[in-house]
């Protein structure tokens, strides 16, 4: 029992970090890790752990943070050299690759780069390059509810990201990862039917050969883990050696002078860790094979312990190892699954039939994991549970061992291709399975809830997966409902709630009033990376916006309108207008907006107005005002100075508080006369961080200076929330205070 509570304290003091809104000073880390190394002797042992665990958990982090490129060389241009590591993905003419071993004059770079090359050449792991970067701190888009780009490029230690101008090949590809560049292209010229890329992630862990709609399926369907190598891979290939030397001991083919046990369990270990080293061993690979090593060990030496010790043993080991994986989802998911398993089925009387035990084992994954992907803000799966029952064992028992053994035979003339063809069909064959079931279920993005809605719901979850003796058990189906059917916060009569989201170079803004919802644009999109399908639906359904009453999409430029499609695919919308509605898709059943249209929402007034034909593309913008409780806000689009003289011209009253100011601050729009006309207390400004049309131009900020109005950048701010009708200041989501987030 000591053992127990004692990983207990060091997992809590590790796990901390991931809720830590700041980090210590360095001086208290180092502190706090030698007070804590001092109570180990005393009766607050515990405590001491959990300070250990604290301490190191943070200090790493700071190493992590002192590691990202200097602020002075933010948006600079270098030469620089580094070795290609991991394997490159290449899609839509645009090669991703990672760098390590950097060298650069006069400058001192971080030590692992994420860089991308428009246009570039082939680039292959292992290979040593000379390389024109422009350079950018670890910055991404915030918003509620979606993927956080910071914490994600902290976790992986990745101290900058940039976009190469120029380069050349200084040393060809050597060492293991060029051996697992030349496997993966040899995966992927063979014939799979179609398959290849699948194949590619199953074998070696790169999944940058499926397609954005298979990732999209994968999720759908809750089994995005079949295809990254993650522990289930590691223990499959593990069991099946593991269980080899059993039968093999068992019908008395095992040498008697070689205890088979402690052989299986090496060999196990052993085969799961080649495996891990074939797929590149990443993180979640190297914390599969931990957890691999401490459950064979257990096997071995102490099952007297009990299960949970060997699952607190192995938390132990891997944050030890890597602190910052607490802000990887597949940390909390992989290891939440093993807790609900073990909770599930330990203690159990009697054995049960393998059907019942493989079918009890998905509806408890489906169910329990529901609280924590909520936590996570990640789609939930229906068909989770009914997908996995079947693709689980296709992949595990089917595709992977074809594919790997396919892999071992590629030498051998026509069996490996035959192999890898026959394991690519049953890879399409289950894809098709699973497009079928994501039609009839599809995912849930769940709302934003209040924390004692997720905690009774967690609860009930929990009560409903835990033995069937358990008196209060039913009681947590009652508990569930707050989760799925939350109180969500909504507008008062007669006041509305703006948010602009964070969408980079592009503009969507959601208005939400009592009972209604407006969109005023939808992000960008440029070939497969659409900010609709990103950004703004997950961004409105985490909300609780399942429907639009309006999308509003100001013209046909592709930063305004490029995301209408995903937000109609997303949500219900029930009337589309547009500036330029014959640039939009015909499915969407735009209709041109109508100058001079008013309309009244639960008290808040809405008023569209678009200058006469005869302009540019930017000038047929149709543009918005609202006003609510005495406050007015304005958004003018992509209007240049002339479409605002049109709109002065036309008489419409033009005096607001708020404004969101026209083409991203471009030194074309936001004219002296227009701003004077306006004179707004506040401007707000859409635009991407470092982007290169150089947006806001200095001579509009100083115009909007001169007014004197206050700006509000959602490049420095991120998403900006104001409640129109309160008269209060607006509310940055970078500003809520989180570690890994550059203020």
């Amino acid at each position: 029992m000591p053992m127990l509570s004692g990983l207990a304290a060091l997992a809590a003091g590790l796990l901390m970090l991931r809720w830590m809104p700041g980090l210590p000073p360095l001086w208290w880390l180092y502190l706090q890790l030698v007070l804590g190394l001092l109570l180990l002797g005393s009766r607050a042992w515990r405590l001491g752990l959990f300070a250990l665990g604290l301490g190191w958990a943070c200090l790493s982090a700071q190493w992590a943070l002192d590691d990202r490129l200097a602020p002075g060389l933010d948006g600079q241009v270098r030469w620089l050299e580094g070795r290609v590591v991991g394997l490159p993905a290449s899609a839509e003419g645009v090669v991703r690759f990672e760098l390590e071993d950097i060298h650069a004059d006069r400058a001192h770079l971080p030590g692992r780069l994420r860089l991308s090359w428009h246009q570039g050449p082939p680039v292959l792991a292992g290979e040593r390059w000379r390389l024109a970067v422009s350079l950018k701190r670890p910055r991404g888009l915030v918003n509620p509810a979606t993927f956080d780009y910071e914490a994600w490029l902290l976790a992986r230690r990745i101290g900058a990201t940039g976009s190469v101008k120029a380069g050349e090949r200084l040393q060809a590809a050597e060492g293991p990862v060029a051996w697992r560049e030349a496997l993966r292209q040899r995966l992927l010229a063979v014939d799979a039917q179609g398959r290849a890329g699948g194949l590619a992630a199953l074998v070696l862990g790169d999944g940058s050969g499926l397609r954005d709609a298979d990732w999209q399926l994968l999720r759908d369907t809750g089994t995005t883990h079949l295809m990254v190598i993650s522990g289930q891979h590691i223990t499959l290939f593990a069991g099946v050696l593991y269980g080899l030397v059993a039968l093999l001991a068992r019908f008395g083919l095992w040498p008697r002078r070689l205890p088979w046990l402690p052989w299986a369990c090496t060999l196990a270990f052993a085969g799961g860790l080649g495996y891990g080293l074939l797929a590149g061993f990443e993180v979640p690979v190297q914390r599969a094979c931990v957890m691999l090593a401490v459950v064979l060990l257990w096997r071995v030496r102490f099952r007297h312990l009990g299960v949970l010790t060997p699952l607190l043993a192995a938390l132990c080991v891997v944050l030890l190892a890597e602190p910052l994986v607490v802000l990887q989802p597949g940390f909390w998911l992989s290891f939440g699954a093993v807790a609900l398993l073990v909770l599930a089925f330990a203690g159990r009387l009697g054995a049960w039939p393998w059907w019942l035990t493989w079918w009890r084992a998905q509806w408890v994954m489906g169910l329990g994991l529901a609280p924590l992907l909520m936590a996570l803000a990640l789609p939930i799966s229906f068909s989770g549970p009914l997908a996995n029952l079947l693709a689980v064992p296709w992949i595990s028992l089917l595709v992977l061992p074809l594919a790997l053994l396919g892999t071992l035979l590629l030498g051998v003339p026509l069996l490996g291709e035959a192999l890898l063809w026959l394991a690519g069909g049953a890879l399409e064959l289950l894809f098709l399975v699973l497009a079928w079931i994501a039609l009839q279920l599809p995912a849930w993005i769940p709302a934003q809830i209040p924390f004692w809605a997720w905690g009774l719901g967690a609860l009930g979850a929990l009560l409903l997966i835990a033995p069937a003796g358990l008196p209060v058990r039913a009681l947590g189906l009652a508990l569930l409902l707050p989760m799925l059917f939350p109180p969500l916060d909504r507008p008062a009569h007669g006041e509305a709630e703006v948010r602009v989201l964070d969408v980079g170079q592009g503009l969507s803004v959601l208005v939400r009033t009592r009972e209604h919802a407006l969109l005023y644009d939808a992000g960008l999109r440029r070939g497969d990376f659409d900010l609709g399908e990103r950004v703004v639906v997950p961004t409105l359904r985490g909300l609780g916006v399942s429907r639009l009453d309006l999308m509003l999409i100001s013209h046909g430029d592709a930063d305004h309108a490029g995301g209408a499609m995903a937000v109609g695919r997303g949500l219900a919308v029930k009337r589309v207008l547009s500036g330029e509605p014959e640039r939009l898709p015909v499915v969407l059943g735009a209709e041109r907006c109508s100058a001079g249209e008013a309309w009244r929402w639960d008290g808040v007034d809405f008023r569209i107005w678009q200058p006469p034909p005869g302009g540019d593309s930017n000038d047929s913008s149709c543009v918005l005002a609202v006003q609510a409780g005495g406050e007015r806000l304005l958004l003018a689009g992509d209007l240049s100075a002339r479409g605002e003289a049109a709109w002065i011209a036309s008489g419409q009253p033009l005096a607001a508080r708020w404004l969101v100011a026209g083409h991203h601050g471009s030194r074309t729009s936001s004219s002296s006369f227009f701003l004077r006309a306006v004179a707004p207390e506040k401007v707000l400004i859409s635009r991407g961080h470092l982007n290169a049309y150089g947006h806001p131009h200095p001579l509009v900020v100083s115009r909007i200076e001169a007014l004197p109005a206050g700006l509000h950048d959602t490049a420095v701010e991120g998403q900006l929330l104001l409640q129109l009708g309160r008269g209060g200041e607006p509310e940055s989501e970078r500003e809520k205070s989180v570690f890994w987030r550059e203020k």
